[in-house]
């Protein structure tokens, strides 16, 4: 693989001199940039960086003389976006809910008719798993175009354990065939199947006896995942199934406070879970739980955005001390898009954090949320060559005030160049 140097960056937007795993409080309101800068980029990873003057001292130039080099004149480097809560591998899309949303019914409403995730998963049984490798495999292309440099990807559209692991699998094709990073969770507690309703109990038995023992076997998930929320799983059967989860070394991510106040949030910091997402009904009892936690808040603006629930209080997130991370939640019924520049206008738009707070929340805090801070959400000598090249634009602010279009013209990942320029 060829050496790649960047050159006359207009600014090399995120770097990092020193390791973190994440930005918290007021920290956040922090970017450290480099104007006028290079990048040089060897065997996949970042080697050097900083400015023009400097390349001669920190490359040599027999290595110069053998790189491809980009002339980033007027543009700007960040480092790839980390999407740390997807559920992109669907059987189809879910148009009829948003116009049953937009005549007023609420997403538990839907739910109960059988609409929602139960609808996914009855069409998730009758297709194949060549075809969602297909277009899943398209949805991945779409948000690497917008930026996106690695991805989790939850199954839950399954809700038996045949189906569950046809979905696991699915993931872990993409992961050989895709030059994303990918991380793959287990979320058999999604919903209640209708067949097992009134005996949810019974359910939660399957997940813990039959899904977690075989997808374990497999190697098929690198974490498991609860919706522990009013009308889907209570505390005590989040409580079992992370039990479960855990003695087989996967570590939690939990669907927390969507619809209520859940006790979601206390239970994923009780098992130190990676993250706790959703948070639309977050008071002080949680952000005191979360303080001094090891679990990464995340927040969905897309999913609120589209069901014009309420936003989670990010604002008070942060000035409480925490770190926030901002994920896409990509699905065919809450959030049908993976575009991480708009949940980056979004932060700004709808939870009113800087522009530098967004984009901390879009790399280094979301990365740390899928356990890749160590090697990804930042540009950092060591660190995998996940990023992207703007178009001429003024400044970063303009991320996330020029919302609506693509400002991306270069996507590299793992030291190879993807080219949008003309698409």
């Amino acid at each position: 693989m060829k050496d790649i140097l960047i050159t006359n960056i207009k600014e090399l937007v995120q770097v990092e001199h020193e390791p973190k795993k994440w930005v918290a409080g007021p920290d956040m309101d922090h970017l450290e940039t480099i104007t006028n800068a290079f990048l040089f980029i060897s065997k996949s990873l970042i080697a050097s960086f900083g400015k023009m003057d400097e390349l001669p001292f920190k490359v040599s130039s027999d290595r110069l003389m053998k790189a491809k080099q980009i002339d980033a004149r007027g543009k700007m480097v960040f480092p790839s976006f980390c999407d740390s809560h997807t559920h992109l591998v669907y059987p189809a899309s879910r148009e009829i809910e948003y116009i049953d949303k937009i005549k007023g019914l609420s997403y538990e409403e839907i739910a109960k008719r059988g609409g929602g995730i139960l609808n996914s998963a009855h069409r998730l049984q009758e297709i194949s798993e060549e075809e969602l490798v297909i277009s899943a495999a398209q949805r991945l292309d779409e948000i690497i175009s917008y930026g996106t440099g690695a991805v989790e990807i939850k199954s839950g559209y399954g809700l038996s354990t045949s189906s569950e692991l046809k979905m696991l699998r699915v993931i872990r094709k993409l992961k050989e065939i895709s030059p994303l990073t990918i991380k793959a969770t287990f979320l058999g507690a999604h919903a209640v199947p209708q067949e097992y309703k009134g005996r949810q109990t019974e359910y939660v038995d399957l997940i813990i006896n039959e899904m977690i023992p075989m997808i374990a076997t497999e190697e098929l998930a690198d974490y498991i995942d609860v919706f522990c929320d009013r009308g889907f799983f209570t505390v005590d059967d989040t409580d079992r199934i992370l039990n479960a989860g855990m003695k087989y070394g996967l570590r939690p991510k939990i669907h927390a406070n969507e619809l209520d106040y859940s006790g979601g949030v206390q239970v994923g910091v009780k098992y130190n879970a990676l993250s706790v997402d959703h948070l639309e009904y977050t008071g002080d009892t949680e952000i005191n739980a979360l303080l001094g936690s090891e679990t990464m808040p995340t927040i969905l603006p897309g999913a609120a955005f589209f069901l014009n629930m309420p936003y989670a209080p990010a604002r008070k997130m942060i000035d409480a001390g925490l770190p926030v991370a901002m994920a896409s939640d990509f699905n065919p019924g809450s959030s049908p898009s993976g575009n991480m520049q708009l949940i980056l206008s979004m932060a700004s738009i709808l939870y009113r954090l800087t522009p530098e707070e967004g984009i901390n929340a879009t790399t280094i805090n979301t990365a740390y949320a899928m356990d890749l801070s160590d090697e990804l959400g930042s540009i950092a000598i060591g660190k995998r060559a996940n990023v992207f090249i703007t178009k001429p634009i003024p400044s970063y602010h303009f991320m996330p005030y020029y919302y609506g279009s693509n400002k991306l013209e270069t996507v590299i990942l793992n030291g190879k160049i993807h080219d949008f320029s003309n698409k």
